[in-house]
Parts: structure tokens; C-alpha cells; sequence
């Protein structure tokens, strides 16, 4: 009799018991930790626990012609006590900005919250069971001074590109063009101007209209403190045109020629004032007076008129020779 075979099956049933064993004592030791779990979870959710908040503070209704005495605080620490499960949804969820009406604090006399007045305001950021024991700042002042105004026009600080031919068709414009500064009446007295936020606005491909912030001055509030910038782009191409050299006020008698006598003016302009702009609207017109002394025979030239539509103008070459000649 061969007893191989029946090792080998006392072995795979032996493998096969143990294994089952093993996974329905794991299986069990799972279950009775998360039951274990759930019972700690209900005593938690029921016994009193303590817990630290930091609660936003957002002030409103701020007269735009005050400034607070003294930088009230951004957030309130608070420690509380509640049941755990207002505690557990506490963490879970972040907290709403506590709203602090300067307006009618002032008008009600109550520029210092502290004390009662203070515990009331926060205490409706949390549940009617929740128990405050402690919170800092202990008081947060709202008093303020009365400032000077000042209208100042909005300039721009930063740099704007533009996407291939596209360029900037006239220099950007605000919306609204003015803003009012509120300050003591030296700090006033410094500012010609409500200088923007220094932004580069790059490869612009369409007229825009976007959002840029006041450079913030040390003392001064603007109002508003933002603005719109409006940037009118188009579409240009390149033209060019030859353009005599003129004289002007030279002597009876005396005549000058000009080497080369007419230069190349080359400029980008709109598709739509491609065909509107001639060489007719270019002139160079020298002043004899001023080019009469130069020994070296040269004069650098400058255009006279020319369209206030083009941009990128360049002349080539930018100087000549010159001779007098008599008549």
C-alpha cells in the first residue's frame, strides 16, 4: 500500500483547518474592535470635552473718511467645552467670520467689546450648549480718528506686451479714473497721484478689461483701494514710405542738398488705417539755423509731422550728409 498519497491529503486538510481558524479569529478580532470603537465613539459624543477655535473677525459698515486708532486683531482665540459630538463637528467643519458692525458700535457709544458685550458676540458662533472659558484678546477697540480726503488720479505702474501684431492702440484708461485718499493732511500733501500695484500684463492678444490693486501708502486708506484697468488692443501691420528732406529758413542765396536726399520711414499702423495713412502725412523739415554750425557735415534726423494713429516709427538712416551750395 502506498501511503504517499494519504501524507499528502492529511497534510492539505490539516493546512486548510488552520487557515480557516486563523481568518475567523481575525475576522473576529475586527469585529469586536470596531464594536469596541463604537462604544468609545457614543461615550465621547456624550461626555464633556474641550476644544480651541480661531475664529475669523471681519469688520463692516467702516466709514470710508475714518481710520482705526490702533490695527484691530484678524481672529479670536476661543476655548470652549461642549458635548463631544458638538465638539466632533467643530473640527470637522471650519468656522464663519464673526462680524463686528463698526458703524453701529459708534453709534451706540460701545467702541471697546469686552467683557459681557464681547462673550455675547462670540457665543453666537457656537451652539447655546457650548460653554466659553476663555478667549483671547480679552477686548478688541474699534475707535477711530476722522482723516482729510483727497481726490488723486489713478496712474499706471508695471509693463504690458502684446501677442505678435497685436499692439496697444492707446495708453490705458481706469475705470473709475480718480480715487479718494483719506490720510492726515501732510501725508495728503505728498501724493500727486494713486499709483497702481507695479503688474505686467503679458501677450495680450484682445482689448481687456481687468482688476489691479492701489499701492498701499503707510497711513492712507484709498477708496476704493481697487480698480480696473481698460487696455485697448488691435491688430497692427507694417508699412513704410520714402520721404523727402526739407529746409526751412535759409539765407537768400543759399541752397543746401541733402545725401541721401529722402530717407525711409517705417511704422506699424491698424488694418483699418492701413489704407487711410499716405506718405503726404509725413514731413521732415529741417531748421537751418540748427544744423548750420555742425562741422562734421552731418545732421540726425526727426519727423516734422506725422500721424498720431502709427506706432514703432523709425527712420533709416537716421542721419544724412548735408551741402551748401550758392545760387
Amino acid at each position: 500500500m502506498d501511503i504517499k498519497p494519504t501524507i499528502y491529503e492529511g497534510i492539505t486538510k490539516a493546512r486548510a483547518f488552520f487557515s480557516s481558524m486563523r481568518w475567523k479569529n481575525v475576522s473576529s478580532f475586527l469585529f469586536f474592535l470596531l464594536l469596541a470603537f463604537i462604544f468609545w465613539l457614543m461615550l465621547f459624543f456624550e461626555r464633556s470635552v474641550e476644544g480651541t477655535y480661531r475664529i475669523p473677525l471681519k469688520y463692516t459698515n467702516v466709514p470710508d473718511n475714518v481710520v482705526f486708532d490702533n490695527d484691530p486683531p484678524n481672529h479670536l482665540d476661543v476655548r470652549i467645552s461642549d458635548r463631544g459630538r458638538e465638539i466632533f463637528l467643530y473640527d470637522l467643519f471650519s468656522r464663519d467670520s464673526l462680524e463686528i458692525n463698526v458703524g453701529e458700535n459708534q453709534k451706540n457709544r460701545n467702541n471697546n467689546l469686552q467683557g459681557s458685550s464681547l462673550q455675547q458676540l462670540i457665543q453666537s458662533s457656537f451652539s447655546q450648549s457650548s460653554k466659553i472659558l476663555g478667549y483671547y484678546p480679552m477686548n478688541i477697540s474699534t475707535s477711530t480718528s476722522k482723516l482729510e480726503s483727497k481726490k488723486l488720479r489713478v496712474a499706471f505702474d508695471g509693463a504690458i506686451t502684446t501677442y505678435r501684431t497685436n499692439l496697444v492702440a492707446d495708453s490705458a484708461t481706469f475705470l473709475p479714473e480718480t480715487v479718494m485718499a483719506y490720510g492726515a493732511k501732510k501725508q495728503l500733501s505728498e501724493l500727486t497721484e494713486a499709483v497702481t500695484e507695479y503688474v505686467v500684463f503679458d501677450n495680450l492678444k484682445a482689448t481687456s478689461q481687468l482688476p489691479i490693486k492701489i499701492k498701499a501708502v503707510q497711513g492712507v486708506k484709498f477708496v476704493p483701494d481697487k480698480v480696473d484697468i481698460y487696455i485697448a488692443i488691435e491688430e497692427f501691420t507694417e508699412k513704410s514710405f520714402e520721404i523727402p528732406i526739407k529746409a526751412k529758413n535759409m539765407p537768400q542765396g543759399l541752397d543746401v542738398k541733402f545725401f541721401p536726399s529722402q530717407v525711409s520711414v517705417s511704422f506699424s499702423v491698424t488694418i483699418e488705417g492701413y489704407k487711410k495713412i499716405s506718405a503726404d502725412d509725413f514731413s521732415i523739415v529741417l531748421d537751418y539755423n540748427k544744423f548750420k554750425g555742425n562741422g562734421n557735415g552731418r545732421v540726425d534726423l526727426g519727423l516734422t509731422h506725422s500721424p498720431s494713429t502709427v506706432r514703432n516709427l523709425r527712420l533709416s538712416p537716421a542721419s544724412v550728409e548735408f551741402l551748401f551750395e550758392t545760387n
